[in-house]
């Protein structure tokens, strides 16, 4: 190992000792603060980005600390660290891993790299679209396929769906922001039968809230299919801004060559960040677990509320107002809350961010 990289490792080391024993308070800001103006206190309670309340850990958080006395160099000699990393979790070759600010742009990638040809994608309506308005207005032209009646991607009808001139077929799994699931098997059979024609895409924020393996292994062989990862979610770096793709080696290079600086351009903090977090699995599978108990009782007391809930598998809860009296949004204002708009207007469907348990008990107490 190179003299510079050993000296590297070793100062994030120390920096993640050092927070180790120093209180985390310690990073707060006061109003004496010079960047206070900056980041000023607010006590908005955010449930509407899907964003970790717990995050992110104290070992990501030590190790972007130390990082940052080396922002005044460029980050090639450590660009092959994360992506190591990631290929060991997924148990891949490294020529497997695409590097991305935030899984956004493997997103954009993706239909610049399926949609060279003006055809068509295929997508769930309802599910996560905010990059097909990029992608549709470039001339990739869209085929909606409802959801079903209870919430969850209807997979005969997606496959139905596919035209001569289709090239790419997107699921998100779990879905947002319905947060229903396609169960393992059943999707590893779907996707043996899409790729045959068209590069089907996964996007996997939410399955670290699950119990359900990731369907990454299957890439090595085969070429019409990327997965999608994110540590905007569990890991609670969401303002760090990276994601990554897994993909059979052909499709990353071709992937890649999209990029102007392969790998490359995401800030060193960010990338000892995520390194960090992927080797810090207690605090992955915490923040599963308080998800996990604050999102049903929640949706118990939703349901005493009258409200109709999806049930879930990530950090949200998708929920009906049909039946409820009063102005819900308008009482989260009140509250301070933020949470997000009417997603389908039939049934007038929401969706709320699960944060802590106190944020929780605070949002059922305003719209109570």
């Amino acid at each position: 190992m190179p003299a510079n990289r050993r000296n590297w490792l070793k100062q994030i080391g120390l920096g993640m000792a050092a927070i180790g024993v120093a209180p985390l308070e310690s990073f707060a800001i006061t109003e004496h603060d010079p960047i206070h103006g900056i980041f000023p206190q607010d006590d908005t309670i955010r449930l509407s980005s899907n964003e970790n309340p717990y995050g992110p850990s104290a070992s990501a958080i030590a190790a972007m600390t130390a990082a940052l006395q080396l922002s005044n160099r460029y980050n090639w000699n450590y660009s092959s660290e994360l992506i190591k990393t990631i290929a060991g979790k997924h148990q891949l070759p490294q020529d497997c891993v695409l590097i991305s600010a935030g899984s956004t742009e493997i997103l954009d990638l993706q239909w610049r790299y399926c949609g060279s040809t003006k055809g068509s994608f295929v997508i769930s309506d309802i599910t996560f679209n905010g990059w097909t308005n990029t992608a549709t207005a470039n001339g990739f032209r869209k085929i909606s396929v409802p959801v079903t009646a209870d919430k969850k991607h209807d997979l005969p009808a997606l496959l139905s769906a596919i035209q001569a001139d289709s090239t790419l077929l997107y699921l998100c799994n779990p879905n947002n922001p319905t947060g229903t699931i396609i169960p393992h098997e059943e999707l590893v059979s779907f996707i043996a039968e899409a790729s045959k024609k068209l590069t089907v895409v996964v996007d996997e924020a939410y399955l670290d809230y699950t119990d359900q393996p990731s369907v990454a292994s299957l890439v090595t062989s085969n070429k019409n299919l990327i997965v999608v990862k994110t540590f905007s979610k569990i890991y609670g770096l969401a303002g760090a801004r990276i994601g990554y793709a897994l993909a059979h080696p052909d499709t990353i290079e071709k992937m890649g060559a999209l990029q102007t600086w392969n790998n490359g351009d995401i800030s060193l903090a960010s990338r000892v960040a995520a390194i960090a977090s992927l080797k810090d699995e207690a605090f992955a599978k915490r923040c599963a677990r308080l998800n996990s108990e604050v999102r049903a009782t929640t949706i118990q007391q939703l349901q005493q509320l009258k409200i109709s809930c999806i049930p879930s598998n990530t950090s949200f809860i998708y929920f009906s107002l049909e039946q409820y009296p009063k102005d819900y949004f308008e009482l989260l204002k009140q509250n301070k809350i933020q949470g997000t708009g009417i997603y389908e207007p039939n049934g007038k469907w929401t969706r709320i961010t699960v944060g802590t348990g106190e944020e929780m008990k605070k949002f059922i107490a305003a719209i109570s």
